[in-house]
């Protein structure tokens, strides 16, 4: 198998990252009584010592940082510098499931880091899978102009959650949203672009 291919186990590994976060939130959220609100409401608090349910948010993260290792792993025709951040990002992701947020709404410093790395780990890789050529092929999502777009519009977001957070806005879960979600498309995106390659 040569290095611009990406093995059946990483595209599936790709699309089940999404299908975990997303599904897992949403699941989550649907389970808590009385409603849950995704606007103000983060992903951590899904996963939280009191929230119901809390195992299906828990399982979503973790299974979703174990997707990025996989993924990592198979995504062949990616630098390996990239593939290097997306696997350490995958690692921080099981952290943020192993030190969920304490009961009663309160934080946590640890949580608080070990979120924090993984969402600028995901939001970097883009920037350092670009290839050159990968025997004469160069798939379109690790191209240069197009995995800097990627990185751009993932920096443009994150930092808005992060202001969010630091400033207390409304919006905090939805933009959270916004961020962890493209963060876990991406690197499918990036499998999708990589089928062409031989």
């Amino acid at each position: 198998m040569g290095t611009g291919t990406v093995p059946w186990w990483g595209r599936l590994s790709s699309l089940l990252a999404p299908v975990l976060l997303i599904g897992g939130w949403t699941l989550a959220a649907a389970l808590q009584p009385g409603g849950f609100d995704s606007v103000t409401g983060t992903i951590s608090e899904l996963a939280g010592y009191d929230a119901t349910a809390r195992w299906v948010m828990t399982l979503g993260i973790a299974g979703t940082g174990v997707c990025h290792l996989v993924t990592a792993a198979a995504l062949r025709p990616a630098a390996r510098a990239g593939r290097l951040v997306l696997a350490v990002g995958g690692v921080f992701t099981l952290l943020v499931a192993a030190f969920p947020l304490p009961a009663g709404g309160g934080s946590s410093a640890t949580h608080s880091v070990v979120a924090f790395v993984a969402f600028v780990l995901l939001t970097a890789w883009p920037a350092w899978s670009v290839r050159s050529s990968v025997r004469g092929f160069v798939p379109w999502g690790l191209r240069r102009p197009v995995a800097l777009s990627a990185f751009a519009v993932l920096t443009l977001t994150t930092l808005g959650f992060f202001a969010a957070v630091t400033l207390g806005w409304a919006q905090v879960g939805l933009l959270e949203r916004v961020v962890a979600g493209g963060q876990a498309l991406w690197p499918l995106a990036v499998v999708v672009s990589s089928r062409g390659s031989r």
